[in-house]
């Protein structure tokens, strides 16, 4: 688990670096072909590791509906995001994968409701949820480079 979680932390450090010096127009710019942004990319793999590793456990999540409402599968940006709510996705990157690994290891995930992904990964615990969740931040990843060429593009410095 130890390396699964390391991944994830460096993930959500090169999505943070990805960003340091991008304005909010760049993040919250959605490119023609696309539905949605480098913004919402961020949010959408903070709840989404909180939906396959706490909510599929049964165990309480730790962010607010209204922000999983907001980047859950499905959503797509209905507003602009403000620096204020990117600095708070910032510090949620961190604090939750803290807070997930201390959960683990006092054994609060002591059940998992099988869930089959979109890519017909079954998940059936919490570790494939988390190793899952590697794979799925990387995706939104890749998905974050082409935003930002594409941004830069659109909104030079």
């Amino acid at each position: 688990m130890q390396e699964q979680l390391e991944i994830i932390r460096k993930t959500r450090a090169a999505f943070i670096y990805l960003c340091k010096n991008l304005s909010m127009e760049q993040m919250n710019y959605i490119p023609e072909g696309f539905n949605n942004n480098i913004i919402w990319n961020f949010g959408h793999i903070i709840v989404t590791q909180q939906g396959l590793c706490y909510g599929l456990a049964g165990v309480p999540q730790k962010v607010d509906k209204a922000l999983s409402a907001k980047y859950k599968k499905g959503t797509k940006p209905e507003g602009i995001v403000t620096e204020a709510e990117y600095l708070a996705l910032q510090e949620l990157s961190v604090s939750l994968i803290n807070e997930f690994e201390k959960d683990y290891n006092e054994g609060v995930f002591t059940q998992y409701s099988p869930y089959m992904t979109s890519l017909n990964v079954e998940l059936d615990s919490i570790e494939k949820a988390t190793s899952f969740n590697a794979f799925h931040e990387g995706l939104h990843f890749g998905a974050m480079l082409a935003l930002k060429n594409l941004a830069k593009q659109q909104f030079p410095r």
